[in-house]
């Protein structure tokens, strides 16, 4: 399949995110990825389903919704009509992993399980049936434009061997440090989605960034 690019609004000059999201669907990108912070499972704090319902009239393109919160499970149906295409939650802010996988898609909405870089596979091994994405952090989540942590491209080609060797058909996101540079290890270890935040927005010209990605191999 097509490596499918996700750019970040993380990245984006908050003050004007109706241009950013305008930015993203010009440039040929696939998906919007919306960083969800609480400043208590992350350092930072960025916004919420209200922004993400704001937000979601301006574009047809998919939403990926990344929370990096505590206590996923109460957000999820605000998330969810807010118009998100994705929910994505950490592992490591749950307890009930299965029964909030399950809730997502209640609503209408796929469900994906994140990991921290110090998270190994096999915390969400019993998981990977029952979600449409698994998302492999390659930064410490908080902040945008921080450098790749390599080592987490790792676990990238176990999900990819798991996923073949159990014939299950979630998909593989790689979200931290993604340039054009890491973009090409990151597909070399199966990643199917790019998530990229500031190497988006610091290009010159967008749709030939989206471009030089999308023809890595």
């Amino acid at each position: 399949m097509n490596t499918i690019i996700a750019p970040s609004i993380l990245s984006a000059d908050f003050s004007d995110l109706s241009s950013g999201i305008t930015e993203i669907e010009k440039s040929g990108a696939d998906w919007v990825h919306l960083d969800v912070m609480d400043g208590a499972f992350v350092p930072n704090i960025t916004f919420g389903a209200k922004m993400t319902a704001d937000l979601r009239p301006k574009t047809c393109l998919p939403f990926d919704v990344h929370l990096m919160i505590n206590d996923p499970a109460k957000h999820i149906g605000t998330f969810a009509q807010a118009g998100a295409d994705y929910i994505t939650f950490h592992v490591e802010a749950a307890v009930h992993c299965h029964n909030i996988v399950a809730l997502i898609k209640s609503l209408g909405v796929k469900a994906g399980i994140s990991i921290v870089p110090s998270t190994p596979v096999s915390t969400i091994d019993f998981m990977l049936p029952f979600v449409d994405l698994v998302l492999v952090m390659t930064v410490n989540p908080g902040f945008g434009g921080q450098t790749i942590i390599e080592e987490c491209l790792k676990k990238t080609a176990a999900l990819a061997r798991l996923r073949s060797e159990r014939n299950l058909n979630y998909l593989i996101s790689v979200d931290g440090g993604i340039n054009l540079e890491t973009a090409q290890q990151a597909v070399q270890h199966r990643a199917d989605v790019l998530v990229t935040g500031s190497s988006f927005f610091n290009a010159a010209d967008k749709p030939a960034f989206i471009q030089k990605i999308k023809n890595v191999r």
